[in-house]
């Protein structure tokens, strides 16, 4: 009955973690006075400037079965981003025992920049599917085991920018896919020439989720507000997850890299757009 939030959260030095808040009502949250995910592998220990950036970027969270796994971009400020994914017990998510995440693992192709990430919480003939970006497109890897004692290499392509349009530099995932009678709802984040920030939405083929079905050619949500057209990074919305309640689609976003906002939307109304021929 709880909203569950990991968000981003920078300390002086610019190291990233995770923090945690909950809510009743999908709109106020409580924090805790504790990091619910912080850097403990090597390859997200910073190097290099004591003050540069750092650390677990962009949670996004899928629950299969029941464990709880995290996928976010790992960092130590020399080494090309990296895709990390640990899990954790539901239980133990539930209770807030943040000693109990598994130690994380790499996912990405070597010496890849790749961030981005998440994985779908079913599988597809007995496979497991990651999503992540490299060189600004979306693209997946069907996985045999989420060990990931080899890291992905073969990179199917999913979805690129376009050109000319508000999507024309990168693309990249916002939250988890949801899964819906349609097919898998997927919003994502796109950047244009001028670096400003907009959410797009598609819909992927529900047994093969790496077909997409249909785009908007239209963001369905911009930078409006001062605190998005403002802060470390200005003219940014960027979305790491999303829940459904009812016919409400709550989206929750981060605004110029300072602060985190929610904005609703009817799903119902969302996925009309996707399949006015389907």
């Amino acid at each position: 009955g709880k909203v569950h939030l990991l968000y981003r959260a920078m300390s002086q030095d610019n190291t990233s973690v995770c923090g945690y808040a909950s809510s009743t009502d999908g709109m106020h949250f409580e924090r805790s006075s504790t990091p619910a995910y912080v850097p403990r592998a090597d390859f997200e220990m910073k190097r290099g400037d004591p003050n540069g950036n750092s650390g677990c970027e962009d949670a996004r969270l899928t629950k299969i079965g029941d464990r709880i796994y995290i996928c976010y971009t790992a960092y130590d400020g020399v080494h090309a981003p990296a895709v990390a994914i640990a899990s954790i017990a539901e239980k133990d998510f539930l209770a807030q025992k943040w000693n109990a995440w598994s130690m994380p693992v790499l996912a990405s192709p070597e010496n890849t920049d790749d961030k981005d990430a998440c994985l779908f919480p079913r599988t597809f003939d007995g496979k497991y599917l990651f999503f992540h970006r490299i060189n600004g497109h979306i693209c997946a890897d069907y996985v045999d085991d989420l060990v990931f004692a080899k890291r992905v290499n073969r990179c199917i392509g999913v979805m690129g920018p376009r050109k000319g349009t508000w999507e024309s530099e990168k693309v990249g995932i916002a939250g988890t896919p949801l899964e819906t009678d349609a097919g898998w709802l997927m919003m994502y984040h796109a950047v244009s020439r001028d670096k400003h920030y907009a959410l797009g939405a598609a819909l992927l083929a529900k047994d093969d989720p790496t077909t997409v079905l249909a785009r908007t050619m239209e963001p369905i949500f911009t930078v409006e507000e001062k605190y998005e057209k403002e802060g470390q990074i200005p003219n940014v919305v960027f979305c790491n997850g999303a829940v459904v309640r009812g016919d409400t689609l709550y989206i929750y976003y981060g605004g110029g890299d300072s602060v985190i906002g929610v904005a609703t939307c009817s799903l119902s109304k969302l996925l009309g757009i996707l399949t006015p021929r389907l």
